[in-house]
Formats: C-alpha cells, structure tokens, sequence
C-alpha cells in the first residue's frame, strides 16, 4: 500500500495526517528521524545528564550519538536513552544534540539543541549529601512504576538525584524534583529501586532505602501513561465544525512529544510538537465537516519516551451542533 504524509507546521506543532501507513513505519532507504525529548541537566559541576526519547525506525536503531556542540562525545546502544557527559568545566553552557543510527549504519539528522550549565565549583567538599528518605513506590499498571521520597540535604546543595534499578541507575533527576515515573518495564515483574542523591562536587549519597515493587500481569499499559482531564467539543466557525481537544500529558521520565488521536474508533492524526511541548494543559484543534447532527467519538494517547505507546485516555462524545 502506497503511504501518503502530510506534514503541517503551525506555531512549532507538527500534524501528520496518514492515509494508509502504519505508525512508525518510513520508506526503504531512508535514514531514522531526529531524536525528540532530548533534555540536559547538571548533574555536578562537572558533568550534565543528557536524555533522549526512542526513536522508532525500520529497520530498528542500532546506536545513538551524543555531541557536544558539532564533537561527538559517545556512542551508545539503542537500548540507552541516556548518558553522562564528563569532565566538564564549572560554572559553563554546553549545547548538546543526538543522532540516531539504524542497524544499516543510516545516521538520522541531530536532534534540536539542548542547553545546561554546570553550577560552580565547591572548594574542597567532601561531604556526600544525606541519602533521600521515605523512598516510597506504587506499580502504575503493567508497565510503569511511580516513586517518589524526600529531599536530601547537603552542606551546599543538592543538584540532582539518581534513580537505581537493580543497582544499575537509569535515570536522574534535577535536585528540586522529589517524584519520578519508570516506564518501559514489563508486565508481571519483579524490581528493586534505590534512590541516591548528588552535589555540585559530585559526592554521591548512600542509597535510600530500596523499593520492591511487581508490575502489575497482562498489558494495560499502565493507566499512569494516558494522558490526563480528556476534553473534546464541537465547534462551528465559518459554517464547518471543528473538534476542540485539550488534556494533561501524562508524568514520565523524560518528554512526551507525540500524540495520536482515534476518532471513532480509527487513527485520525499524529501530532509532533516540533518545539518545546507542552508541561502543563494541552490544546489541538481540527476540521469536522459540514454536517449537523454528526455524533463522533474520540480519545487520545501518548507515545512514551522509551518508544512504546501509553494507555489510551477516556473516550468523549461529541455531536456536532448540540448544545453545550
């Protein structure tokens, strides 16, 4: 089956209507998108923790490259969203991009560029932080864990966490945020987290207590993951009707930038925010019909930053010209 895009950029969104393809599939010869959700934060004053979202290509990516301005800094398998960068000078701004690689040694276009800058240097400390307190978790479906603790504290301040599984660590966090959620588990397992704490000198804490937490059996993709406060209503404007949407992204690790939308029961539209998305409500708008009187219904869900697809949101109702 011949596949048909249409791309439309309007105020940094970008709108994929498809007729006939597949999400995630792209024509032979071609090289794997940009990454997207790439962020970049202090994780000492010598090192910032840059992280990606999946980028899901046929055939499958094979490695990431991360560079720091136009120099590579590493290559990293495809199973890794994340990577330290080292060795950095305090008190700078370093910008950052990523490339993915697919399994043909296709090199996609680099992701936008992301900016961190490594807080000054503490002269001669040697002191750890206090390791994070009640470390606490819940299993979000099948899929995903929720965790969340309190604050460490240090002699200067704490500038990131780093969240472990199995005493491997997967992810950190800046050192204001106390809460995070794990995607890309899988369902009916077994886990361990610990929680560790960071300064500007890069002492690390002892591990809070850890947390056992089993996903839960089946796939429901965990009800964490669909985006939240689902809205839709019809609207006339110009003598055509117009669906008016709007929800909460869903709270994961790392950026949601992709959405798509079911409109009665079929994929309607795959939205891409080409800028910064949104953190808090979302918005999106699209064309209806002429017709009056035309009951539809839709429901939306995100793509996650580890490639795979989150729960569904609730299903709305919507009739075109009804009151209210």
């Amino acid at each position: 089956m011949r596949r048909v895009v249409l791309w439309v950029v309007e105020c940094g969104l970008v709108t994929a209507l498809c007729c006939g393809c597949a999400s995630g599939a792209r024509e032979d010869g071609r090289a794997p998108g940009a990454p997207t959700g790439v962020t970049a934060e202090a994780g000492s004053a010598t090192s910032v923790h840059v992280m990606w979202n999946a980028v899901a290509a046929d055939p499958a990516v094979s490695a990431y490259e991360v560079y720091r301005g136009s120099a590579k800094v590493r290559e990293v398998p495809a199973s890794a969203h994340m990577l330290d960068v080292v060795r950095l000078a305090p008190s700078t701004t370093y910008v950052f991009t990523v490339r993915a690689r697919d399994g043909e040694g296709r090199l996609g276009p680099p992701s936008r560029e992301v900016r961190a800058t490594t807080p000054a240097a503490a002269a001669a400390d040697r002191s750890p932080p206090t390791p994070p307190g009640a470390v606490t978790g819940r299993a979000a479906g099948s899929r995903a864990v929720q965790l969340s603790w309190t604050a460490a504290t240090d002699d200067r301040k704490v500038v990131s966490y780093d969240v472990c599984q199995g005493g491997v660590r997967i992810h950190s966090v800046g050192g204001g945020q106390t809460a995070t959620v794990v995607t890309g588990l899988r369902p009916g397992a077994r886990y361990s987290f610990t929680v560790r704490a960071r300064d500007a000198a890069d002492n690390v804490s002892a591990a809070g207590t850890p947390v056992r937490l089993s996903t839960a059996p089946g796939d429901d993709e965990g009800a964490q993951t669909a985006p939240a406060d689902f809205r839709a209503g019809a609207r006339l404007a110009d003598g055509s009707y117009y669906l008016d949407l709007s929800w909460v992204p869903p709270r994961v690790d790392g950026v949601v930038t992709e959405y798509q939308i079911q409109l009665d029961g079929r994929p309607a539209t795959s939205l891409v925010w080409g800028g910064t998305p949104p953190r808090g409500r979302a918005t999106y708008s699209f064309y209806l019909g002429r017709e009056a009187g035309a009951g539809h219904r839709v429901r939306l869900r995100a793509r996650l930053p580890d490639g795979t697809w989150g729960a569904f949101s609730a299903e709305r109702t919507v009739t075109t010209g009804a009151r209210g």
